[in-house]
């Protein structure tokens, strides 16, 4: 078998897995990493078992076919041809749609907690307690902390003794959550001093 090449084909690793799941390549293969030549590493392999893990310890990659070492470039190829993609913005901080860490980096915390209140929240809305934490549990586990953060960058408002929630729009004045009478009665803004 030739020897695995990463960079023609993702999938390549799984020959070294399999190398690793047998008991006399998986031993042999340690030898080998440890210094071992390749003789050296197959040599208490069982007699008719060596041909074969010769063979898949090369199939695998993990012999430099001009040494007979342990090939130590092979990790790092595995390793770029796999390669994930680096996630950007907001998506840095996110796992599945929730949040996985909060950002130490104050800007970063500021993009991430401004695209949470904008997904979770419509500008006009005015949520009372229980709404609100039912779409920040979207986000997180723990929505106390998440709405915390919210008001305290100012992305989200509440009233005074807590039991409503709106959204701040834009850089411009904060919109007051309405007081619940001035909201049942109908009255106006101007009413407010």
């Amino acid at each position: 078998m030739p020897p695995i090449d990463p960079t023609a084909n993702p999938s390549a690793w799984r020959p070294l897995l399999a190398a690793l799941a047998r008991p006399h390549s998986r031993e042999a293969a340690a030898r080998l990493m440890l210094g071992a030549t390749l003789d050296e590493a197959v040599a208490p392999v069982p007699a008719t078992k060596r041909e074969r893990v010769v063979e898949t310890l090369h199939a695998a990659g993990l012999v430099d076919p001009s040494t007979g070492r342990f090939d130590e470039s092979l990790a790092p190829r595995i390793l770029a041809a796999n390669r994930v993609a680096a996630r950007e913005g907001v998506d840095r901080f996110l796992v599945d749609g929730r949040i996985a860490q909060y950002p130490a980096n104050p800007d970063a915390r500021r993009e991430l907690l401004t695209e949470v209140a904008r997904r979770a929240i419509r500008p006009d809305e005015v949520l009372d307690e229980p709404a609100i934490n039912e779409r920040l549990a979207a986000f997180s586990d723990d929505v106390a902390v998440l709405r915390r953060y919210l008001v305290n960058h100012e992305l989200l408002e509440r009233r005074a003794d807590g039991s409503e929630y709106a959204r701040v729009v834009g850089g411009g004045p904060r919109r007051r959550v309405r007081p619940r009478r001035e909201r049942e009665c109908g009255c106006e803004a101007s009413a407010r001093v």
